[in-house]
């Protein structure tokens, strides 16, 4: 492919002594995705398991409601980007030029702006997994994940999205310059390797927004931890769909915002 996960590119670099020479920097690349001829979003991502990353937007974003509604996925090269085109089955087809009329419309008007906020914001599935872990699980499991990032060992620039099954350690990582691309990734290959989300902890290396909450709940995840801290509004939405959510992972602990009867302590 002519679109790679990262290029090297020259540097000057001052630590107590300078040097120049390469360094491996990650890409982004606009990803285009396209339903039948259509282009439905463009995000800028980092160009490595599209099948996957295909696969879970469409799913996590409403495009589709099961992995047999896509019909085929086409990886093509454009001259600035990449498009993934996708066939859908007819009755998603038509579901989603529904979609696209009902979005249509001129822009910058009171009216588009309240529905364009409530789109949003839009209720999400109350998830019902009822796995708890154990604190020291979860630290140790976050721990683990930093040898799996091969392309942050390589760029020191992309996050990290991964499922951590208790009795069977980490079963999936998928990495991208954007938290959100990277949730999707790994929402992909859990549906085309029959994995769920309900099964274990999603891990994520960056804070937690709400679009990270969002996903979770379509992906049906339980408990969502991150190294980070999470925002109000994610915390909100999470105490509402019954995730649970875990932040500031480190080596000494974590804390816990919502739903905490999933993680147990020693205590307990």
């Amino acid at each position: 492919m002519k679109f790679k996960p990262s290029v090297e590119r020259d540097r000057m670099t001052w630590r107590g002594a300078s040097s120049r020479g390469p360094r491996a920097v990650a890409t982004e690349t606009p990803i285009a995705f396209v339903y039948d001829g259509g282009t439905e979003a463009v995000m800028m991502a980092t160009p490595a398991d599209l099948e996957d990353f295909a696969v879970g937007f469409s799913l996590n974003d409403g495009v589709v409601a099961s992995l047999g509604d896509i019909v085929e996925i086409g990886v093509v090269e454009v001259e600035r980007g990449i498009e993934l085109r996708m066939s859908l089955r007819r009755g998603e087809r038509e579901r989603l030029i529904t979609r696209r009329r009902r979005r249509a419309g001129p822009v910058g008007c009171g009216l588009c702006g309240v529905e364009s906020i409530e789109e949003a914001l839009v209720g999400l599935p109350r998830v019902g997994a009822d796995l708890a872990l154990g604190a020291k699980e979860i630290v140790t499991a976050m721990a683990a994940l930093k040898s799996q990032q091969t392309l942050n060992a390589q760029t020191h620039a992309v996050h990290a999205a991964a499922l951590y099954v208790p009795g069977e350690g980490t079963v999936a990582v998928r990495e991208d310059v954007g938290r959100h691309n990277a949730l999707d990734k790994l929402a992909g290959a859990l549906a085309r390797s029959g994995r769920k989300a309900a099964d274990g902890a999603i891990l994520m290396t960056s804070r937690v927004s709400v679009e990270l909450v969002q996903k979770t709940a379509m992906m049906g995840g339980g408990i969502l931890a991150a190294v980070s801290a999470p925002t109000a509004l994610a915390l909100d939405e999470a105490e509402a769909a019954g995730i649970t959510v875990a932040g500031i992972v480190r080596d000494d602990g974590l804390e816990v915002f919502t739903h905490p009867a999933r993680i147990l302590s020693e205590a307990r």
